[in-house]
């Protein structure tokens, strides 16, 4: 389907709308005294409505779409059902100590909990930095580009719609910070899920709504040992990843961090919550139709059936709801990355007086230069959702590992955690790079259990009087 002037028309219209409709909220907002505060966390004025609305769409990004409907089978929906366990996690454990302790980042947590914690914080940083700039970022990027590709099949490349991209989503997070990027989330979640769902009605009746002819296998919520999700890792790896994911990644925890009071914020993660039951419809079923309809055609799978079953009017709404989620990731990715640098790194070791603003807005620029050049080299990924989740755990396992000791370990030695950080990370290198004898899932949960396990070793050698905590 070639792009046509009504398609266009209401894709910038509609994007325009919810930009002019987020200018107009953000002068309404309120303004703290503090200009880093008010860039990194919304002044603290989030109210619920915009933090489930930002939470839920930082989640549902053309990675995940994109992604999630190219494996186009039901076992999927273990990814939007097992992230109501780290939501809650978020919501009852973390939050609370977030608020207790005043954090801006995460990563806060760590130095606070722990003495001598400093370094800790600031190797933990260093790693989701590392996970942003390498991982995260150029993945959006590609994904959405492959998708209005897919969609509108334009005379451009993938590099030049990510540079599209890249730059909407740098003008969102560098001009309005946080507070921008939660009204636009919350606007364009609302568009996103009413486009998704009439996709997925659109698409439903193209088949009849017969699902006859569609191997048992790809309709199982029981994934088999070949499988994507074979089903001992619900028990292992994929709940650990959800409490990492939800629960300390800066990307998602800065929303709820950023909110008037730990009740507030608790409401906002429970809404998100709920509505992680609903999204199965848009981010899997249409996945399964096209498999009926095209056959096993990966990635390519939503742009195709979108293009197919949507009016082009339709079609370019639901173009501008997709790019309000992959601006979401986007710029709340340069966010994060920003406030990490700037609060963990640069105030405590170069210039304590810097404006913290400024700072995290070269950050953002940077940031958007490297993810941009590393687009290329993830446009030979089998599944854009298997990549992701795979290259994640290089980072993931050993810093939830660092926040589960911090939290819940008593007496455990600061250098101790941090030579059981690297040992996490280059063990599952090795695990990904060079020797896989399991499930990617089994061997995060692997790599957290001797993460954890190094660090508490090394603590009592170096003289720790080590055990669980009994209060937080």
């Amino acid at each position: 389907m070639q792009t046509n002037m009504l398609q266009l028309a209401v894709f910038l219209g509609l994007t325009l709308l919810v930009a002019l409709a987020t200018w107009w909220r953000y002068r309404r907002e309120g303004k703290s005294g503090d200009s880093a505060q008010d860039f990194f966390l919304a002044g603290k004025h989030l109210s619920w409505p915009f933090i489930a609305g930002s939470l839920l769409l930082t989640n549902i990004s053309a990675e995940q779409i994109v992604g999630m409907n190219g494996a186009q089978n039901l076992l999927q929906v273990w990814w939007e059902f097992g992230a109501a366990v780290g939501l809650l996690v978020l919501a009852k454990v973390l939050v609370p100590m977030y608020y207790k302790y005043n954090c801006t980042t995460t990563t806060e947590l760590l130095e606070k909990r722990m003495p001598g914690g400093a370094g800790l914080r600031r190797t933990v940083s260093v790693l989701f930095l590392l996970g942003y700039m390498f991982i995260l970022l150029p993945m959006v990027l590609y994904t959405g580009a492959r998708f209005m590709q897919s969609l509108f099949q334009p005379d451009l490349s993938i590099l030049t719609i990510s540079v599209m991209f890249a730059l909407a989503g740098l003008a969102y997070a560098a001009l309005g910070g946080l507070r921008a990027i939660a009204i636009s989330d919350t606007y364009m979640g609302v568009v996103l899920l009413v486009m998704g769902g009439l996709v997925t009605w659109f698409a439903l009746e193209r088949i009849g709504w017969d699902f006859s002819g569609i191997p048992a296998e790809r309709l199982t919520l029981w994934g088999g040992p070949d499988s994507d999700i074979p089903w001992p890792t619900l028990l292992t790896g994929m709940v650990f990843a959800h409490i990492f994911y939800w629960g300390t990644n800066m990307l998602i925890a800065q929303r709820a961090m950023a909110a008037k009071s730990v009740r507030e914020a608790q409401k906002g993660i429970y809404a998100a919550a709920a509505l992680k039951f609903l999204t199965p419809f848009i981010v899997i079923l249409p996945g399964i139709i096209a498999f009926k309809l095209y056959g096993d055609i990966n990635d390519d799978a939503y742009g195709r059936l979108v293009g197919d079953v949507l009016p082009p009017w339709l079609s370019g709404a639901f173009a501008a709801a997709m790019t309000g989620a992959v601006l979401s990731s986007y710029n709340a990715g340069l966010n994060s990355a920003a406030a990490l640098y700037t609060v963990d790194l640069h105030l405590p070791l170069v210039n304590p007086k810097a404006d913290g603003k400024r700072i995290g807005q070269t950050v953002q620029v940077v940031f958007m230069l490297v993810s941009l050049a590393l687009v290329p080299l993830y446009q030979n990924a089998k599944s854009i959702i298997g990549t992701l989740q795979q290259l994640n755990g290089l980072y993931s396992m050993p810093v939830l590992a660092a926040f589960i000791v911090a939290i819940f370990v008593r007496g455990a030695n600061v250098r101790a955690l941090r030579i059981a950080l690297l040992f996490g990370v280059a063990l599952y290198a090795v695990f990904t790079f060079a020797w896989t004898p399991l499930h990617y899932l089994h061997l995060m949960f692997i790599t957290l259990v001797s993460t954890i396990a190094v660090a508490v070793v090394l603590s009592r050698m170096m003289g720790g009087k080590i055990g669980l905590r009994t209060s937080n």
